[in-house]
C-alpha cells in the first residue's frame, strides 16, 4: 500500500516529523475487514497477520509515509491549553477513496514532542473501546472517524495499574480539530489559519473553492457549523453522550472523533453524564447542543480576520452566522424526533408532543432506546400497542391521532421509525464486560461476538437479544475514564 501526505504541503510548522516508538511484541487483535475494503489494501497483506501486525503497530512503515504528529491548541472544559498536540498518534499519511481522502494514524504508537511527560502509549481496553464504539457509531449512521486494527504490543503500559500495551488504527476524513485553527490563532498567525481554511475547503467542502476572499471564509465557517448540527442531533438520536467535547475534539469534517469517556444513555435524561473528569456536568447529554455551539464560536475567533479586515465588521459577521445555530438546530432536532416517532412532516403542535413524550420518560425513568423501539414495534404488534398504550398513557392516543393526520400506511410509518430507532445500541455495562475479557483473557472473542450484533442495530439477529438488556442498577454509579 502506498500512501501520501498532504499536510506535508502546509508547512513544518504544522507538525513535527516523526516515526512510531517500535514495540516488543506486536500481535493483531481486532482487524476491519470492512474498512480494509474500502481502503482498497492489497490482498496479500490482508491476508499477512504477520504483517499487519507490524504495519499498524509501527514497527514498520508503508511505501510513501512521511510520519507526522500534528500541532494544535484546544479549550478543554473551557480552559485554553496553548500546546496540545498529537501526544501519542502518528499520521502516517492517506488513501484516496470512492469515499474521498482518508487519513490513517497510529494512536498509542510512541511520544512525540506533544507528549507533555506522556509516555505515548495507549493501553488495551481503551483500544477497544474505541474499535468497537466507532464501529458501532459507523453501523447505527452516525458521522464517525473509524477504526481499521488493534495491534497489542507486548509491553506494559501504566494506567492506574499496569495494563497491556496497544496501538489502534485511526481512519478518518481527515485530523483537522477547531484546536488546529486555535494553534495558529493563538499565535496570531493569520497566514497559517488562511492555509488550514483553504486546506480544509479542499479536503471537505470542495464546493465553495470557486468563492474567493471574505465569502469564501465565512461560506466555509457557515458549513462547519452546519456539520456540527446535524452531527449532535445523530448524536442525541442514539443517546449518545461525548463526554469531552473540547475544542480539540471537535473535527473540522463533522466526524466524532476520540471516544475516551464517551457513553450511552439508558434512561432518559438530559442531565445524564458518565465522564469521571466532567465534574460540572458541562457535557451532559442536553448541554451538547450548547457546546457545540460554544465551540463554533471559538473557531469564528479564529476566523475574523478572514471575513473582514475592520474588527467591528468581522464580529457583525461573525455573530450573523452563529446567530443561526440556534434555530438551525432547532428545526434539524425537531425533524430528527419527529421521525423518531414516525413523523414525515413536523408542524408547530408536533413540538408539544414531543417534548411532552420526552418529560414523560424523564419523570418516568424510562429507557431512550427502548421506548422509541417499543414505540416503533406497536405499529405491527397487537401486543406491543397494548403494552405502549398502558405504558404511556394519554400520551400514546395523542399520537397515534396525529399519525392518522397524515394519513400514511403502517407500513411507511413503520420503516421510518425503525431507520431511526435501533434495537441495540454498545449499553456501557456490556462494552465494560467485552473490555474485561478481552484484557483478562487476551482474546478478542467476545469483541468479536458483540460487534457482530452491533454492526445490524436496525435488526434483530439471533445474538441481539443478549446486549438488549438495560443495566439492572440504571448504571447509576458507572464511571468513565479518559484512555490518556
Amino acid at each position: 500500500m502506498i500512501l501520501k501526505n498532504s499536510y506535508l504541503d502546509l508547512g513544518e510548522e504544522f507538525f513535527q516529523r516523526i516515526d512510531p516508538t517500535p514495540v516488543s511484541d506486536p500481535n493483531l487483535f481486532l482487524w476491519n475487514h470492512r474498512l480494509a475494503d474500502e481502503l482498497g489494501l492489497p490482498e496479500a497483506l490482508t491476508q499477512d497477520t504477520e504483517a499487519l501486525s507490524q504495519y499498524f503497530s509501527g514497527n514498520k512503515i508503508f511505501s510513501g509515509s512521511t510520519s507526522i504528529a500534528l500541532a494544535y491548541t484546544g479549550h478543554q472544559f473551557g480552559q485554553l491549553n496553548p500546546r496540545l498536540g498529537d501526544g501519542r498518534a502518528h499520521l502516517l499519511g492517506e488513501v484516496d477513496t470512492e469515499n474521498g481522502t482518508l487519513d490513517i494514524q497510529l494512536k498509542g504508537s510512541g511520544p512525540t514532542l506533544y507528549s507533555r511527560r506522556g509516555d505515548g502509549r495507549c493501553a488495551l481496553g481503551p483500544a477497544v473501546r474505541e474499535f468497537i464504539m466507532s464501529e458501532a457509531m459507523h453501523a447505527l449512521r452516525v458521522p464517525t472517524t473509524q477504526a481499521l486494527a488493534v495491534v497489542t504490543t507486548g509491553d506494559p503500559v501504566v494506567r492506574e495499574g499496569v495494563k497491556p500495551g496497544a496501538v489502534v488504527t485511526r481512519v478518518a476524513s481527515s485530523h483537522l480539530r477547531v484546536g488546529t485553527f486555535e494553534y495558529f490563532a493563538v499565535q496570531g498567525d493569520v497566514d497559517a489559519v488562511e492555509v488550514l481554511c483553504n486546506y480544509a475547503i479542499e479536503r471537505h467542502y470542495p464546493e465553495l473553492k470557486e468563492l474567493s476572499g471574505p465569502e469564501r471564509y465565512a461560506s466555509f465557517y457557515s458549513a462547519v457549523i452546519q456539520k456540527q448540527i446535524e452531527l449532535i442531533c445523530e448524536w442525541m438520536r442514539v443517546g449518545f453522550i461525548h463526554g469531552v467535547m473540547n475544542t480539540d475534539n471537535t473535527t473540522i469534517s463533522g466526524e466524532t472523533i476520540d471516544y475516551g469517556p464517551c457513553a450511552m444513555m439508558n434512561a432518559y435524561n438530559p442531565d445524564t453524564v458518565f465522564s469521571s473528569i466532567d465534574v460540572n456536568g458541562r457535557y451532559r447529554f442536553g448541554h451538547q447542543p450548547q457546546i457545540a455551539q460554544w465551540n463554533m464560536a471559538r473557531l469564528a475567533e479564529c476566523l475574523l480576520p478572514l471575513f473582514d479586515e475592520d474588527s467591528s465588521k468581522a464580529q457583525a459577521i461573525a455573530q450573523r452566522l452563529l446567530g443561526t445555530f440556534a434555530e438551525s438546530f432547532k428545526q434539524h432536532y425537531f425533524t430528527m424526533l419527529g421521525r423518531k416517532i414516525g413523523l414525515d412532516i413536523i408542524n408547530d403542535d408536533d413540538q408539544s408532543l414531543l417534548d411532552d413524550l420526552l418529560d414523560l420518560m424523564r419523570k418516568n425513568a424510562m429507557d431512550y432506546t427502548q421506548t422509541f423501539n417499543l414505540l416503533t414495534d406497536s405499529i405491527h404488534s397487537a401486543e406491543q400497542d397494548t403494552v405502549a398504550k398502558n405504558l404511556l398513557g394519554d400520551w400514546y392516543g395523542r399520537w397515534k391521532t396525529r399519525l392518522e393526520k397524515q394519513s400514511q400506511n403502517d407500513s411507511v410509518v413503520y420503516n421510518r421509525m425503525r431507520s431511526n430507532n435501533p434495537v441495540v445500541i454498545p449499553r456501557n455495562h456490556h462494552m465494560e464486560a467485552v473490555i474485561q475479557s478481552c484484557v483478562l483473557d487476551g482474546s478478542a472473542s467476545e469483541a468479536e461476538a458483540f460487534l457482530k450484533v452491533l454492526k445490524s442495530p436496525y435488526k434483530e439477529l439471533e445474538s441481539t437479544q443478549q446486549f438488549q438488556d438495560a443495566p439492572t442498577d440504571g448504571d447509576r454509579h458507572y464511571r468513565t475514564f479518559c484512555g490518556t
